[in-house]
């Protein structure tokens, strides 16, 4: 992938608070409004603010010219002594910085900034714990180079007890953070204008991503992968996402606001992921995943996915308005089972009737070992819950749903060697193409199994009310 500094000219909404931050870095220092008074309170085993001073006395915040070699020494001599070093208000040019064990770099909230000027990546860390980053801009200054998929901005390795805590990263030319091994948290950040994605996590150790606005991404907002499927248990919670491009292509791997690859027991929950070109969360091979309580709005594919080679999956009390399939539980061909669709609402679904195949306009689809009850579908180009694709159906229960306004109600794969599914107890009002009909492939066929029940033995069609 080719990522150059054209590319990112239509992110530049993302770029106002580093515009924002940069202007107020002269306007001089106070105190961060949460603490209600200095930083060196709140963190122990760190010293007062004239201790921090010493590190800094060769630094010269708006200065001309870049100051690496001088950031570096303050970084280190204060991390030597257990110390946090506090970086004064205003502008600091550097190049490349390693941060060491205890490391404690605390800024003024929105006021310090650390420019990149260098070629590789901007600060990196390797086999150092402890570390704390609090409250400074990283201006990325769409710089640096793509040697491989994880290079970031931000790039930490084998790092326990990390913390990142309002910190502001924008224009960066690869993503913004990786994190590869790690474990700790990253709360409270804002992350923009960035070439790949906001924030990547490879093989988490007890991770937590919470409370940041991640805006402007052009192919992911947030990644939790592992290199080979696991168990992983990052917590991805009370996030705002927005804007998240897929400029790198490809059928789904980019342009998904929270992105759950091979790891196991991930919980993305409270969410509010909007404007993304494929899906607001999608778990590939991510067993026992849980999408709970997020609220989605405008997605280009499906707005929350679990796929391919997954067991267990919880996906509740979530609401999607606009995509081309709401929920999507599926590929049972390759291993994908076992899930409850419980209790969300989802409207607006509609067909892309520009791609050659995969139109969609479903609320809900899943094929194998499923329950689906208590969620509200209104308004689907195609289906309010579709059921199985060809022989690929197994144990389906749907229950007690109310679809409205749909093309078709509800479509279950007609396949004689599918396997069984139980249909009942659901509401069903202002459909145009049949309650609930049986399907070859997502094509209708035959009568409308709500007023003539199938004779197949594998089907349960009961107790169905049709407005």
């Amino acid at each position: 992938m080719t990522v150059d500094r054209r590319s990112l000219l239509s992110a530049g909404a993302g770029l106002g608070a580093l515009a924002t931050a940069s202007a107020a870095a002269n306007a001089g220092p106070r105190l961060d409004r949460d603490t209600g008074g200095p930083l060196s309170k709140a963190l122990p085993g760190s010293v007062n603010a004239d201790d921090s001073a010493r590190a800094l006395t060769s630094l010269r915040p708006n200065a001309p010219g870049e100051q690496t070699a001088a950031l570096q020494a303050a970084i280190d001599e204060a991390a030597s002594r257990g110390a946090a070093l506090y970086l004064p208000a205003g502008r600091i040019v550097s190049g490349a910085i390693e941060l060491r064990s205890n490391t404690k770099l605390i800024g003024a909230h929105g006021l310090s900034v650390i420019e990149f000027v260098g070629d590789s990546v901007f600060l990196t860390a390797s086999h150092a714990d402890g570390l704390l980053l609090q409250d400074i801009v990283f201006d990325g200054n769409m710089l640096g180079n793509l040697e491989d998929e994880n290079a970031a901005l931000l790039r930490f390795k084998d790092c326990s007890g990390l913390a990142l805590i309002r910190i502001t990263i924008g224009r960066a030319l690869t993503n913004a953070v990786t994190l590869e091994r790690c474990s700790g948290r990253i709360a409270d950040c804002s992350i923009s204008a960035v070439a790949l994605a906001g924030i990547r996590s490879i093989d988490a150790q007890g991770l937590s991503i919470s409370h940041n606005y991640v805006s402007d991404c052009s192919n992911n907002g947030i990644q939790v992968w592992r290199s080979d499927a696991g168990e992983d248990g990052t917590i991805v919670s009370s996030n705002r996402i927005e804007r998240i491009a897929a400029k790198a292509g490809g059928s789904g791997e980019n342009g998904n606001g929270i992105g759950v690859f091979r790891a196991g027991s991930v919980m993305a929950v409270n969410n509010r992921i909007i404007d993304c070109a494929y899906t607001a969360v999608r778990g590939n091979a991510a067993s026992n995943i849980q999408i709970i309580g997020n609220s989605c709005t405008r997605l280009g594919e499906v707005a929350l996915y679990a796929e391919f080679g997954f067991e267990g999956a919880v996906i509740a009390n979530n609401t999607v308005d606009g995509a081309a399939t709401g929920i999507s539980v599926t590929n049972f061909n390759e291993g994908g089972r076992l899930a409850i669709v419980q209790g969300n609402l989802i409207r607006n679904l509609v067909r892309r009737e520009h791609e050659p195949e995969d139109k969609r306009g479903d609320g809900i689809t899943v094929e194998a070992d499923t329950v689906v009850s208590g969620n509200v579908i209104e308004g689907a180009a195609t289906s309010g819950i579709k059921i199985g694709w060809g022989e690929y159906m197994r144990n389906c229960v749907v229950t007690q749903n109310l679809i409205r306004n749909a093309r078709t109600g509800i479509l279950v794969s007609g396949d004689p060697t599918a396997g069984s599914c139980l249909v009942t107890g659901n509401l069903i009002a202002g459909v145009k193409d049949g309650a609930i009909r049986a399907m070859d492939h997502g094509r209708p066929a035959g009568p409308d199994l709500a007023s003539e029940p199938p004779k197949s033995a594998r089907l349960s069609i009961t107790a169905n009310v049709v407005g």
